[in-house]
């Protein structure tokens, strides 16, 4: 069985466990709030807040519920638009919205509701408009223009922020505590921790399934009408494919580790102080707090995100059959499209990364058609050292969307390891890079604007540890 609280009422399934939650709230509760859009996770009209106990309180994220199977929110709470108010009266991201005309067909407000919702509950960072857009970053809206809704973000700041009426409640873990004193949401969460303390945990056995689904941003919206009468293995269940640890000069992050969880990682951020920029530029908040590490590389796809950034870090997969495991390095992973060194029946368990050297300078880019919540058009990431003698010690880059695969730009790392960066020096290793890629024109662009994007990206990063000026290049 699968047990499990939705709002403040709790529910005991044998649904199968790969039925989505977005099909179960709606055709099983019938909780119409919560909309079937894309049903791709891109336009967030589905969101809902998953809470799960860590420790003594509950820590609640925002997703898109057309890519989370049922079966893994067990001993979860579910929280749908329904369950955010108090009886009989809006609460502030209602009012807010309402007061400032943020609905006009309705159809996306539950999805934007839910995620502001989920800003003022459980958002550690403080009340600032970047917050704010990065909380709503998956929800798309094409009646308001979306200034009516970021005046009823304003609303809420001006509210909750320093000097608001509500100020304070961001300080400390009793956030919810207060916020349900102070009558802003409903008391039953209070309670929460309590409640789903008391739902025993399942007992996970392996299986050889159909499907292994690790975030399902891309395995629903390929195979998702198949998976609820197949076979299936949820990978977030397994714990020794979740968690992040240090251990003898690696990180170590498990297979199930999300996009989000990487880039909040202590670790990750003490290497990459301004990962929240680059993050802002992958997916959607909500779409971070599904997708996994493995499921970006065994994608496989040229465009893959973290695959890049995790190329440019050196990485390397742990991969596990049975009792046996072997250490494959990711530049060696890939060996055409959609082709990797992975044996039939091997999974990946976990992503070890090198901790960069001190004074490595880690960088990454995209170019795609909208700031967020897109693919890529081209990606790059690289992680440079310069030694003391002021020559290049470390070059280490990626580049997406010019081959077949993520691409290591190996003869580029070859040719610039220990020389000083000139400006003749700098020309030729992008011309080097050049050479290297192999783009293809598609949708996103043509060949002749890929070629040029990488080229910018060479020139970007080798801008980023040397005094070579942009003239210099031409």
């Amino acid at each position: 069985m699968i047990d499990f609280w939705v709002n403040d009422e709790q529910v005991s399934t044998d649904e199968h466990e790969g039925v989505l939650v977005l099909d179960f709230l709606r055709k099983r509760m019938r909780r119409m709030g919560t909309k079937e859009g894309c049903k791709e996770g891109d336009c967030g009209a589905c969101s809902v807040m998953i809470g799960e106990l860590v420790g003594s309180r509950v820590e609640y994220k925002v997703v898109t519920s057309c890519l989370v199977p049922v079966g893994e929110v067990h001993g979860k709470h579910v929280v749908t638009v329904e369950g955010v108010g108090r009886a009989g009266r809006l609460n502030p991201a209602q009012e807010a919205m309402v007061t400032r005309g943020g609905s006009q067909c309705g159809f996306c407000t539950p999805g934007f509701i839910v995620s502001m919702s989920w800003w003022l509950l459980a958002d550690r960072n403080p009340p600032t408009m970047d917050g704010f857009k990065r909380a709503i970053s998956g929800n798309l809206c094409r009646c308001t223009g979306y200034n009516s809704i970021k005046r009823a973000g304003e609303d809420l700041i001006g509210d909750f922020g320093p000097a608001g009426k509500h100020v304070g409640i961001w300080d400390d873990d009793l956030r919810i505590k207060r916020l349900a004193e102070r009558g802003l949401i409903p008391n039953y969460f209070v309670e929460m921790p309590t409640r789903l303390a008391a739902i025993a945990p399942q007992t996970v056995t392996p299986v050889d399934a159909d499907y292994y689904i690790g975030g399902g941003t891309d395995l629903y919206v390929q195979k998702g009408e198949y998976i609820p009468g197949s076979q299936v293995s949820l990978l977030a269940k397994y714990p020794k494919m979740r968690g992040i640890r240090e251990e003898e000069g690696f990180a170590i992050f498990g297979a199930s580790t999300t996009f989000e969880e990487f880039g909040q990682s202590a670790i990750v951020r003490s290497w990459i102080p301004d990962i929240d920029q680059w993050m802002w530029l992958v997916a959607s908040l909500h779409l971070r707090n599904r997708a996994t590490l493995a499921g970006n590389i065994v994608n496989a796809s040229p465009i893959g995100d973290m695959s890049n950034l995790l190329l440019a870090l050196d990485a390397e997969l742990v991969l596990v059959e049975g009792d046996s495991t072997r250490v494959v390095p990711l530049k060696e992973f890939y060996l055409g499209y959609k082709k990797f060194d992975k044996r039939p029946h091997e999974m990946v368990l976990e992503i070890k990364i090198p901790t960069p050297a001190a004074g490595s300078k880690i960088r990454f880019e995209k170019v795609s058609k909208r700031k967020a919540l897109d693919i890529a058009t081209v990606t790059s990431a690289a992680k440079i050292r310069i030694a003391d003698d002021g020559k290049v010690e470390t070059f280490s880059m990626s580049a997406g969307g010019v081959a077949a695969f993520p691409l290591f730009l190996k003869r580029t790392e070859d040719f610039l390891k220990g020389r000083t960066i000139t400006p003749d020096i700098a020309r030729s290793a992008v011309s080097l890079a050049l050479q290297e890629i192999s783009p293809i024109s598609d949708v996103r662009g043509s060949s002749e604007y890929k070629t040029l994007l990488t080229r910018n990206f060479v020139i970007a990063h080798l801008m980023a540890v040397s005094d070579v000026t942009l003239e210099e290049f031409v």
